[in-house]
């Protein structure tokens, strides 16, 4: 029977445990569930590629079918509160795409979740991911799973390694995050961060899913300025971003999905239209 690593279903509600359930009882009643259900990590397999991943995601936005994009992760990708009312990078992937692109029928779900790790998504996947029959699943997590190390290195790697076949099982494309930097001075409970970010980024190679470097762009960006400069701009306490840091999150997805134009409000644009 697969479980999900670094935890016990005590973490979950009633889905988590009606998820594990299903997933149990695919040990006795094989080829009842959806392949997806019962996808465990399989370290080394490449089911899809990067560079194939984002033309399949080019071919999509070009195509007439609507589709479900799905945003999981933490409070970062919830959203929660330190947007300052604005908003979250999920809802400007969500008007970049269907106010921007004029993909108007699709559908952007966010379930994000303050607080959670890779432990919570992968016990809860059904209701997280599952039930809305993605085309595309963002996935952005780490920086709870780092706190006081409550998800071991080796148990977030395989947690995400999970995560992503369980993704590629339901024929959606997987994209990882790796988490914005964050004052680990004043947060020091999650100072080994970059070593998570280390394996976010192992995984994304491995698994040769798209990998979106929010890491990497916000450390060149205060190598280029000041650590505190981009700080102050962008980060609402030591840990989350705010409303410009929510958009420069989204812009470089736009970079990586190749959707990114600055004649747009979205990538930067201004929004006022004129005489009124």
């Amino acid at each position: 029977m697969a479980v999900p690593i670094g935890g016990d279903m005590k973490d979950g509600d009633h889905s988590s445990r009606r998820f594990f359930l299903l997933r149990t009882l695919a040990g006795v009643f094989t080829g009842l569930l959806p392949a997806w259900a019962t996808a465990t990590a399989s370290v080394g397999r490449k089911a899809g590629s990067a560079e194939g991943d984002l033309e399949k995601i080019a071919a999509l936005l070009s195509g007439k079918t609507r589709g479900v994009w799905v945003f999981t992760g933490d409070s970062i990708t919830q959203g929660a509160k330190h947007t300052h009312g604005q908003r979250s990078y999920p809802e400007i992937f969500a008007e970049r795409l269907r106010w921007e692109l004029a993909r108007v029928g699709d559908v952007v779900v966010n379930t994000g979740m303050s607080g959670h790790t890779t432990r919570h998504v992968l016990n809860d996947m059904d209701w997280r991911v599952g039930q809305f029959r993605p085309w595309v699943v963002s996935v952005m997590l780490g920086t709870n799973d780092c706190a006081r190390n409550q998800v071991t290195l080796a148990d977030f790697e395989a947690n995400l390694t999970s995560i992503v076949a369980q993704v590629r099982a339901m024929n959606a494309v997987p994209i990882l995050h790796t988490p914005n930097p964050i004052i680990a001075e004043k947060a020091p409970e999650r100072a080994s961060l970059p070593e998570y970010v280390a394996v976010i980024r192992k995984v994304a190679g491995r698994e040769n899913a798209i990998l979106v470097d929010h890491y990497a762009e916000w450390d060149s960006a205060m190598a280029s300025r000041s650590a505190e400069a981009v700080r102050r701009e962008r980060l609402n306490d030591p840990l989350h971003p705010n409303q410009t840091g929510h958009r420069q999150l989204a812009q470089a997805l736009f970079k990586k999905l190749n959707i990114f134009d600055p004649a747009q409000p979205t990538c930067g644009a201004a929004y006022y239209e004129g005489e009124h």
